[in-house]
């Protein structure tokens, strides 16, 4: 048995203890960071602070914690089926778990390799969590996925700048700018940084220990500051934590602020964790099984893409049950779900093998922006990206009301549309690169000078009522009874339903000759037909001109690292190092270095996109032949589109190397643009990387 020293008192009646086999734990990130000269221990100090020992007595038991109820937002369904309204984020928490303790379950999972072991870390945390307070694990889980709330709640984004926190940690920890800076060039780690000049710091008067309520609290009220003096402001709240914290402490609350924790944590491992953790809570401490814990983390999941707001489904699944989840959260207006999408495919032939025997429809794959339109009860309308972000002002002049057939009739809705640019004089769609030249914020209706043209061709809700269990063919006539098409304002997607090859190639012809990337095809009828939230589906096929000689589609990468540019192109950088996802070990793999595609105002626009983005070393999930780095490391935080001739292996690039041996690498890859509607979990996977090589060797 392996008891973890470093988490104080989790549970006050029983000690938390856990199998972790002794190869689990590894020095993923044991480099020690010489900071001689500038820092130096001080053991009277810590005694001071801490009393006899630095390190907590797992035997003493922590005072109860009073907790006010989580549940109080939440009026219970009048029948066990109805959903719950869906109310908006508290955003303020009270919480009286010590933040101390979340910090060093932070340092447990940095230093531990093992994805089961990290799991295992992670639940019996919030296990522990629960059974003491169980409002705090919607700040908690937030924490451990350094956000502050869903990610369709404007205000909440941290990522300050390393000037203000710099700054903030000289006045806090008693040392110069000048010293700062010239650690953070040295290890480039402004979290390790404080904590070691914190823990050294002599203190006069032993601060009030910190809790998650209060850190959760002030860091919201740090997000949401602005205006004249908010830097001030900021700068104050963070220096009242810093001098408060110990141990731990001051390195995770510096990376929080930084929106990089940097502990090899992903969201799926969070969710895993809350899913065991609450199933422990609900049967008193009895282990659950695999199988339970499994179905209980699918029911989030799909809970997720429906409704993706932790504090209401932790909340609804400690008040009904997390097997219950999927009888009272509910997709409905004014929350975005995660859209369905759709499997690259290469010919008509195969598009016709995979429907061969099912109805199926065509439509035109615009070349344009994911819009998920929504209008809410009390008349608002919102406009969400395909990963949620509110782009209700980057489009001042799209009122989808005023297409509606019945206005009085028609309450709500969610339809899902692509927004395009659209030459009004010449009535014809603009390519994507014109629709990018938007301000994505602040746009003023008489600022618009490239136009657009909403193409629907979906309708996920009517009137509160879910309708993606429904056919496709049920909601497009849903869609079309419930409004007008305009051309160049709101129209629906262009569509053909046929199984003859001759006709689909016309179609497909005409796609591109009218501006469109290809052809989106989908099931038509029966259960396939339905609308899968977030899943990549074969009952969607994407059949995309450009690509049918090649992969069958572009990639989006994630930019990793780049390297600095010679010639013309002196002064910024030359070329980037890109990776894919590998959603199994959450880690980011390389498989391409790319110089094609880019202008050069192109290259200075990334530079000074990136410059602030680097880091001394590659995050730990990052995998990549240390033979061949990059000159610049990147925190993960942009994609790529990319068109590549073929794949190939190679023994430099990491892409599927478990499959082969070897990695997977992009032969003369060229840059498209910046999916900027994309996070960097959402870039082309391990395994789609792996199967558009495995397709591109059979057709060969």
């Amino acid at each position: 048995m392996f008891r973890l020293p470093i988490i104080r008192n989790w549970i006050v009646q029983r000690p938390v203890t856990f199998k972790v086999p002794s190869q689990q734990m590894s020095t993923k990130r044991s480099k020690q960071l010489t900071l001689d000269g500038f820092l130096r221990p001080n053991k009277k100090q810590k005694v001071d602070e801490e009393g006899d020992s630095a390190m907590p007595d797992e035997t003493a038991a922590a005072p109860p914690v009073k907790s006010e109820s989580s549940l109080s937002n939440i009026t219970p369904p009048k029948s066990r089926g109805e959903t719950l309204t869906p109310v908006p984020s508290k955003l303020k928490f009270h919480s009286n778990i010590p933040f101390a303790e979340l910090c060093d379950t932070f340092q447990a999972i940095e230093v531990t390799s093992s994805r089961l072991a990290i799991t295992a870390i992670c639940s019996k945390f919030l296990y522990s969590v629960l059974e003491r307070d169980p409002e705090s694990l919607v700040p908690i889980t937030y924490l451990f996925i350094h956000k502050l709330g869903p990610d369709y709640e404007p205000g909440l984004e941290l990522g300050l700048g390393e000037s203000l926190l710099i700054k903030t940690i000289s006045e806090a920890c008693g040392k110069s700018i000048q010293q700062i800076r010239n650690k953070y060039r040295e290890i480039g780690d402004l979290g390790e940084i404080a904590m070691q000049a914190r823990n050294v710091q002599p203190t006069m008067f032993k601060p009030k220990p910190l809790t998650v309520g209060e850190v959760f609290n002030n860091l919201v009220s740090i997000a949401k500051s602005n205006g004249k003096d908010s830097q001030s402001r900021k700068g104050s709240l963070i220096k009242k934590m810093l001098t408060a914290c110990k141990g731990y402490e001051a390195k995770f609350l510096i990376r929080s602020l930084e929106s990089k924790l940097r502990i090899g944590l992903a969201e799926k491992t969070v969710l895993i964790s809350v899913s065991k953790a609450i199933l422990t809570h609900e049967h008193n401490g009895q282990e659950p099984s695999t199988e339970m814990v499994e179905q209980a983390e699918s029911l989030i999941r799909d809970a997720f893409c429906q409704v993706p707001n932790y504090e209401m489904i932790i909340n609804v699944a400690l008040q009904y049950g997390i097997m219950n989840l999927n009888q009272h959260i509910k997709l409905r207006p004014g929350i975005p779900l995660q859209p369905m999408l759709a499997k690259p495919t290469k010919s008509i032939s195969e598009v016709l093998d995979r429907f061969q025997g099912t109805k199926f429809t065509c439509e035109y794959k615009y070349d344009g922006e994911r819009a998920q339109v929504h209008l809410c009860r009390d008349g608002s309308m919102k406009i969400y990206s395909r990963n949620g972000e509110d782009m209700t002002e980057r489009y001042p002049e799209i009122d989808v009301k005023h297409y509606v057939k019945d206005l009085g009739a028609t309450k709500s809705f969610i339809v899902d549309s692509e927004a395009v640019a659209w030459d009004q004089e010449q009535g014809k769609i603009l390519p994507f690169q014109v629709l990018s030249t938007r301000k994505r914020k602040g746009v003023e209706l008489k600022d618009v000078k490239v136009r657009v043209c909403l193409y629907a061709f979906d309708i996920l809700c009517l009137n509160d009522e879910p309708l993606i269990n429904k056919s496709f063919h049920e909601r497009r006539q849903i869609l079309l009874d419930t409004f007008n098409g305009t051309q160049g304002q709101f129209d629906f997607a262009n569509e053909l339903t046929t199984t003859n090859f001759d006709e689909l190639q016309k179609y497909l012809d005409q796609s591109v000759k009218d501006s469109c990337e290809g052809l989106m095809v989908k099931m038509l009828e029966g259960e396939e037909s339905h609308y899968e939230p977030s899943k990549r589906s074969r009952n969607w096929l994407k059949l995309k001109k450009d690509y049918l000689e090649g992969v069958g589609d572009s990639l989006d990468l994630v930019v990793l690292g780049a390297y600095y540019g010679r010639g013309k192109r002196t002064g910024t950088y030359g070329g980037f190092l890109l990776g894919c996802y590998n959603l199994d070990s959450e880690e980011f793999e390389t498989c391409c270095k790319i110089g094609t595609g880019f202008s050069d105002e192109m290259l200075q626009d990334l530079y000074t996109k990136l410059k602030d983005t680097t880091v001394e070393h590659p995050s730990t999930n990052v995998i990549y032949d240390s033979s061949a780095p990059a000159d610049v490391w990147f925190e993960p935080s942009m994609l790529f589109e990319v068109l590549t001739a073929d794949l190939s292996l190679s023994p430099v690039y990491k892409a599927g190397f478990e499959a082969f041996g070897k990695g997977i690498s992009l032969r003369f890859p060229r840059f498209v643009r910046i999916r900027d509607d994309k996070n960097v979990t959402d870039a082309t996977s391990s395994d789609q990387v792996i199967e558009f090589y495995e397709s591109q060797a059979h057709m060969k």
